[in-house]
């Protein structure tokens, strides 16, 4: 199964997408769909790959692990040694739970003093009960919008992390839609 599982991702990594059926036959070196069928099958009931409501083949765990090579001291100087330690798949480290996971982009700099600024990706889970301070997804009359959560004595404030912008609190309507478990900048 790992050498079906590497193929798919290399496919998946140089494509920006699952491969067919057909470009499974090609890829696996198969002749036959049928058996294509039973390899994809056993990788989802492995885990490794999952299927949506239509029967499309979704990745899981198909991102390239990066080489973890050990700790870095964030305060003063300190002399660094370059060992790799283990192998680390980001969304392994991020998600723990895929299916209630996902990512929106940030517009906006209501949120720049939790060091969340424009264009940045926050991986949102749902399904989490909030707890103050957490920052969350939220549509509040209608606006969706990302902001630090408060509940004091049964009423729900949101709260900006920019002095620029007031505390939210509902007229008529509040959804949460998730909590931020993980901000993503990328600088080049």
């Amino acid at each position: 199964m790992k050498q079906y599982i590497k193929r798919v991702n290399e496919f998946y990594l140089n494509s920006k997408r699952m491969p067919s059926y057909s470009e499974m036959l090609r890829l696996f070196g198969l002749k036959s769909k049928n058996a294509v069928f039973k390899i994809i099958s056993q990788l989802v009931d492995e885990g490794l790959l999952q299927k949506d409501r239509t029967g499309r083949i979704l990745p899981v765990k198909l991102q390239k692990p990066v080489r973890l090579l050990g700790f870095i001291h964030a305060g003063f100087p300190s002399p660094a040694e370059e060992e790799t330690l283990d192998l680390m798949s980001l969304d392994e480290y991020l998600i723990s739970n895929p299916q209630a996971t996902f990512l929106l982009k940030v517009d906006g700099d209501s949120m720049i003093e939790a060091g969340i600024h424009p264009g940045d990706l926050v991986l949102i889970q749902k399904g989490l009960t909030p707890k103050n301070e957490d920052i969350v997804v939220a549509c509040i009359d209608g606006e969706w919008t990302l902001k630090y959560f408060e509940k004091h004595k049964g009423k729900i404030t949101l709260r900006a992390a920019n002095k620029k912008y007031p505390p939210i609190e509902p007229k008529q309507e509040l959804v949460i839609a998730g909590v931020v478990i993980a901000n993503v900048r990328k600088y080049k």
